[in-house]
């Protein structure tokens, strides 16, 4: 083993052994299901700030977007539009209601919140919640797991498999014994580590590359419109210009911000809270970290685009970050870029867990089988579940890398992203909102947000040309995501669904009183 790769796995050890400390001491704060699943609802803003940010990030971050950047230019910054939009929407709107109402409704999961706030009392909203999770979870999981076998094999050159089930074992090592608070006190950790080096990265890049002149001026040799909003075209060099397709396709990237408007392994964060003094420090906190994590990741990929070719990245674009990293950083730090790359993996990988693992042993098996098991037997079942989950993830993982090599790591990641957030989101804004909601229209809402994703994605493509619809088929493709029409379509079914369920209004007796607590 030669010198670098050595201190490459030095700075990979002690990152894991500092994940397995975390999780060792967070086993000792657990007492009971409340403690696994929301920390006994008493952390602070720092807290719960790196850690929604670092969950909401994954992988897509630092090897999707950084990618996105190296092919589209500063376009991507669009996505940067987006988050902000969807990170500052999310903590400045809705996590005071949120917080708010659940705490009058003592919710420890999403689920919770939903059935005491819609006055659901047949446990119909609860499982299609639970199941919309049980299901996504482990798609969305899986993509990190690719994710981890792509880190692995671009840094140190491992069979992707190999990489995958290493990844995979330290999550699984400390999330089982830690629960949420292992998950919160890691992503502190991780989420700084990924903030600092997306900071760091760009700099050094520049200095290596001889300065902005010397980037701006190799980006116009390559293609101008890399240095424009609109990005470059399909045509080659200089073929990009403002249309309705730019247009669609710009609002497509920005609506990745939508999925933070109600997505469950974010919105857990907000009940974690120990109360709602903590949401002006967190919004400041949750804001500075995206600006600078997501411009820092989109400009490693536009610097990456001046310095390397394609074919010096393998073919494919989401390893500009890796290779960046190796060439331009001493070993032991291109071993700590490593290190932030499954950061932002297992970030994301452990959050999801421990809310699909809420779904299935607090929403579905204690809330509708077993409502008097003792909370010692709901934290073992609970670890079961979690282990259960994550080998299904480990398998879809391995499934995506066998069958789905070529689908970047932003685009495969954000399918499940978008299955998560189409089949919440809607929901989420409307009970906050909109006192007319009922478990009904939520219901359908979820359902149809739920199936729209696949269609979308797979079924919209090939349906919509064979009716005569081939414009309709372009400009969803022109789109580049299929979470917007998801989301507006399980948005207008919870309004048309709410606006006729007479029973169902008749039962929200009370609501709009709530609701007014809440926005004070």
């Amino acid at each position: 083993m030669d010198y670098a790769t050595t201190m490459k796995l030095l700075a990979i050890g002690l990152y894991v052994a500092i994940l397995l400390g975390i999780g060792f001491a967070a086993s000792k704060k657990i007492h009971d299901i409340r403690d696994y699943f929301a920390s006994g609802k008493n952390l602070g803003f720092f807290n719960v700030a790196f850690s929604a940010r670092a969950t909401g990030e994954s992988a897509w971050l630092l090897l999707g977007l950084t990618g996105m950047g190296y092919a589209f230019g500063v376009k991507a910054f669009w996505v940067v539009v987006g988050e902000m939009i969807g990170v500052g929407g999310a903590w400045i709107f809705m996590a005071h209601r949120f917080k708010r109402l659940t705490d009058r409704y003592d919710s420890i999961t999403v689920p919770d919140y939903l059935e005491s706030r819609l006055r659901d009392s047949g446990n119909g909203l609860r499982l299609i919640a639970a199941g919309a999770l049980i299901v996504f979870v482990p798609i969305y999981a899986g993509a990190q797991v690719f994710a981890t076998g792509t880190a692995f094999h671009a840094f140190l050159g491992w069979n992707h498999y190999v990489g995958a089930a290493a990844g995979f074992g330290v999550v699984m090592l400390y999330i089982t014994q830690g629960g949420f608070t292992a998950v919160v006190w890691s992503d502190v950790f991780q989420g700084s580590l990924m903030v600092i080096g997306l900071i760091a990265l760009p700099i050094v890049a520049l200095n290596h590359a001889g300065g902005l002149d010397a980037i701006t001026s190799t980006l116009t040799a390559i293609d101008p419109d890399l240095l424009r909003l609109h990005g470059p075209g399909t045509d080659g060099p200089g073929s990009g210009g403002w249309t309705l397709g730019t247009i669609v396709s710009i609002f497509g990237l920005a609506a990745v911000g939508i999925g933070f408007w109600g997505s469950p392994q974010v919105f857990v964060r907000y009940i974690s809270m120990k109360n709602t003094g903590q949401i002006l420090p967190g919004t400041l906190t949750a804001l500075t970290w995206t600006l600078l994590a997501d411009s820092g990741a989109v400009l490693v990929g536009v610097f990456g685009r001046a310095i390397y070719t394609l074919p010096e990245l393998g073919g494919n674009s989401d390893n500009v970050l890796p290779e960046m990293s190796l060439q331009i950083l001493p070993a032991f730090f291109a071993g700590g870029f490593i290190a932030m790359v499954l950061s932002a993996i297992m970030s994301t990988i452990d959050s999801l867990l421990v809310v699909a693992a809420s779904a299935g042993v607090r929403d579905y098996w204690q809330k509708t089988r077993r409502p008097d098991m003792s909370d010692e037997r709901l934290m073992e079942l609970s670890r079961k579940v979690t282990i259960g989950l994550s080998l299904i993830s480990f398998i879809v993982g391995i499934g995506i890398m066998a069958y789905d090599k070529e689908n970047g790591v932003f685009w495969t990641i954000l399918f499940g992203w978008s299955g998560i957030a189409a089949t919440f989101c809607p929901t989420m804004i409307l009970s906050l909102y909109w006192s007319g909601l009922t478990a009904r229209g939520a219901k359908f809402a979820m359902v149809a947000g739920f199936f729209a994703v696949p269609f979308f994605k797979f079924g919209a493509p090939v349906f919509l040309p064979s009716i005569g619809l081939e414009s309709w088929a372009a400009r969803l493709g022109e789109l580049d995501d299929v979470l917007l029409p998801s989301f507006l379509i399980g948005f207008l079914v919870a309004v048309v669904i709410s606006s006729f369920d007479k029973k169902g209004r008749e039962r929200l007796q009370g609501i709009e009183a709530e609701l007014q607590d809440a926005r004070t």
